[in-house]
């Protein structure tokens, strides 16, 4: 089994948690983790968080919003508060924004903290950056990175919470990663990507159907990649040359009339780019694409050529499974199913049981759950 990387699509709010609401949400995460970790071990609680399912439950019992994008960063917010490094085993590295930038320099804290390796503390580094580097370069599915939370285990363990953002459709996307059985990044790392807004058309390079293309775009790169120019044209002339574009037969099989080019254009700039990776020489994909500079342009121009070239057609589907909600009351996005509902709320009712929490803040987290499902 590869890593687990799922997905979740949540719509943009605004606004911040009243402190008065963050101080409870962070006191009631810290119970519920340290019930897990009772009852379980750390290995578990990284389960737990990086389900999209429970994740989203947690949020919900906690008493943040049950749908929107700020879902992830105040629940990301709550457990870093709640979760004491020394005493819990588990670091929390990263957040929203200028925080996330801090993510590296979080895992040397977190591997200092916890006597782990120096090698050990470089592979965390790069499991951080290349989840990053797949889910908004590899995976081009309109979703812009701005939240990144990274979570070690004193055993070097790890899990990654991120989301992304698209500005047109005014909708967040949650990617869940989790370390256990990690083989490759970039061969079918997920093991079920839920949301409930598929998306037309998504460039997804880590889908088995594209093999050949992950294959090929790092033949093109090491051919050197100076031939590669003619394929490249400004967009404005296309029209008036009626030249075929690529985007619009890469995924049907048919012959332009004239030879096609790209609708893009790479400057001078980026070329030197690919001239670097070229000179570097790398032996596959996952080192091809974790070369500085190498961003989504690069990475889905070599994917078009290659399929222009060699006919090795990339994946353009949405890689979305299922929808993460248990429906809505209203009946929207559907009707609740009272069985799937009443299992997760079985399952942090079982949590909020044991944990050590004061009986009044106990007391209406339960209730809160209960009223959920006898509405």
């Amino acid at each position: 089994m590869s890593s687990h990387r799922k997905v979740v699509n949540l719509p943009l709010h605004g606004g911040h948690a009243p402190k008065w609401l963050f101080h409870r949400m962070v006191k009631l995460t810290r119970g519920i983790t340290e019930t897990l970790l009772y009852e379980y071990d750390s290995a578990e609680f990284l389960r737990r968080v990086s389900d999209p399912y429970w994740f989203q439950a947690l949020s919900c019992v906690i008493g943040f919003d049950w749908h929107s994008s700020g879902t992830t960063t105040t629940t990301c917010g709550a457990m870093k508060s709640a979760i004491n490094p020394e005493e819990h085993g588990i670091f929390v590295a990263g957040g929203k924004g200028r925080a996330s930038r801090k993510t590296p320099a979080d895992i040397e804290n977190a591997g200092d903290m916890f006597s782990l390796s120096s090698s050990k503390i470089d592979k965390l580094i790069y499991a951080s950056k290349i989840s990053a580097k797949i889910d908004n370069s590899c995976i081009q599915d309109g979703y812009q990175l701005y939240h990144h939370s990274f979570l070690i285990t004193e055993k070097g363990d790890w899990a990654v919470i991120q989301q992304g953002m698209n500005d047109k459709n005014k909708y967040a996307r949650r990617y869940h990663w989790l370390s256990e059985d990690v083989v490759e990044y970039v061969d079918e790392p997920h093991q079920g990507i839920c949301c409930d807004k598929v998306e037309s058309e998504s460039l997804n390079m880590t889908a088995s159907e594209s093999a050949e293309s992950r294959k090929i775009s790092v033949d093109l790169l090491c051919d050197n990649p100076e031939h590669l120019k003619k394929y490249f044209k400004d967009k404005t002339p296309l029209k008036s040359q009626c030249q075929t574009r690529l985007d619009e037969y890469v995924k049907e099989f048919r012959m332009p009339r004239h030879h096609p080019v790209l609708d893009m254009d790479l400057s001078d700039r980026e070329f030197i780019v690919l001239k670097n990776a070229y000179e570097l020489q790398p032996s596959n994909y996952q080192d091809m694409i974790s070369l500085e500079g190498m961003g989504p342009k690069k990475i889905r121009a070599l994917a078009l050529i290659s399929d222009l070239i060699h006919g090795s057609n990339p994946s353009w589907k949405d890689p979305v499974k299922y929808s993460f909600t248990h429906g809505g009351k209203d009946g929207y996005p559907y009707p609740v199913d009272r069985e799937v509902y009443d299992h997760s709320i079985q399952t942090l009712k079982d949590a909020l049981e044991g944990a050590k929490l004061e009986r009044n803040d106990k007391y209406n987290a339960i209730k809160r759950l209960e009223a959920l499902i006898n509405e």
